[in-house]
């Protein structure tokens, strides 16, 4: 088997270059560099990462802790983290926290006793156990998707990347105001989570814009998933006066309040509007195509890489927050028409497809009349 000193021979350098070129350790001119790769690649020779660990007391790995794998959102962040870690020659260790504090910890030590060089976690709605870990014992890490504001019982602050949530749920209120609606129900995610705040926050901002006064009952949480938003659905749709649009905060609510409106009859958008924060694989598919807040899920994992990397580079540097921004997929859900092409347009509107109206306070052209109650509710 060959050894780096065959590679450093065979590239006409020192067995010092050669480990610099293999652990970016220092700068290495790149024709240097070049041959070095060209004598690794004809030798055949594969670092031993075990012996290279013990030298360098790094193991070029990443632990990655996210909760519900399963969605297509964690599981679009979760290819771009794995990408991003092998273009820089890290592996990755993946463990599910389950959304549990306790379960949390656990998973974060484990990762941590596997001797990563740094973690990537999305929080859970209590992260107190988890930032306390990471804390004390000084691990590299950036917390994903969810965002903690502040100190938490002290904790210091950690790198963060995650998308913009309050602006872009705002422009689902003001788009479906904007087609004539009053009543706009919000299905929200699990109490605690920055992300739940955030959107609830996006809401009243959207209302407020409208013009609409804010009803409290109008926000029910799903607790970011199916069967809860489907409950939560469930709970609008019986108010004395149901909305007449509804706005999902996750996929997977997106899902749960889809099967309650089947189950009770009604049509979207004939009955009830629908729009959907997150977009997913298969929104295009469904009849009707679904109106939604598309995430930058694999830029935000690849992202959550170079930030730390950047980390472990620099240990000093001040934490940062970096938002990614949300883009707005106009489809039919929301009431507008589809014209030929695929294309979706608002009613009695001459905007473009992609930049569709949004009016503070809508003109009485387009208002959407209000289906019958009685239609609503069975």
């Amino acid at each position: 088997m060959p050894t780096m000193a065959d590679v450093a021979r065979s590239a006409g350098v020192s067995v010092a270059t050669v480990s610099h070129v293999l652990n970016e350790t220092r700068p290495v001119l790149p024709h240097t560099r070049q041959a070095v790769l060209d004598a690794i690649e004809e030798l055949g020779y594969t670092p031993n990462t075990l012996a290279r660990s013990l030298v360098t007391s790094r193991t070029r790995s990443i632990g990655l802790a996210v909760s519900a794998i399963s969605n297509p959102y964690f599981t679009e962040i979760l290819q771009g983290v794995e990408a991003a870690a092998l273009e820089k020659g890290y592996s990755l260790l993946i463990a599910d926290p389950h959304d549990d504090p306790g379960h949390e910890r656990k998973v974060v030590q484990l990762l941590h006793e596997r001797r990563v060089d740094g973690m990537i976690v999305a929080p859970s709605a209590d992260p107190r156990e988890l930032l306390a870990y990471l804390g004390r014992h000084a691990v590299p890490a950036v917390l994903l998707d969810r965002v903690i504001d502040g100190h938490v019982d002290s904790a210091p602050r950690f790198d963060q990347v995650c998308a913009e949530n309050t602006e872009p749920t705002a422009r689902l209120v003001t788009h479906l105001a904007g087609l004539g609606h009053r009543r706009i129900g919000l299905v929200a995610g699990l109490p605690g989570l920055s992300t739940t705040s955030e959107r609830i926050a996006g809401y009243r901002q959207g209302l407020a814009a409208a013009g609409l006064p804010l009803d409290e009952r109008l926000v029910v949480p799903g607790n970011s998933e199916s069967d809860g938003a489907g409950e939560a659905t469930a709970t609008l749709l019986s108010l004395p006066v149901p909305p007449t649009a509804l706005i999902t905060a996750n996929n997977a609510m997106t899902i749960g309040a889809l099967r309650t409106l089947r189950a009770r009859g009604l049509s979207v958008p004939d009955d009830i509007a629908l729009c959907c924060f997150d977009d997913f694989t298969w929104a295009d598919l469904f009849s009707p195509r679904l109106t939604a807040i598309a995430q930058p899920s694999r830029e935000i994992g690849a992202e959550a890489v170079r930030v730390l990397l950047e980390r472990l580079a620099s240990p000093d540097r001040p934490a940062r927050t970096v938002r990614l921004p949300c883009a707005f997929v106009h489809r039919t859900s929301c009431g507008c028409r589809e014209e030929s092409g695929g294309k979706t347009r608002n009613p009695g509107t001459t905007n473009s497809p992609s930049t569709p109206s949004t009016p503070s306070t809508p003109p009485p052209s387009t208002s959407r009349k209000e289906p019958s109650r009685d239609r609503r509710r069975r």
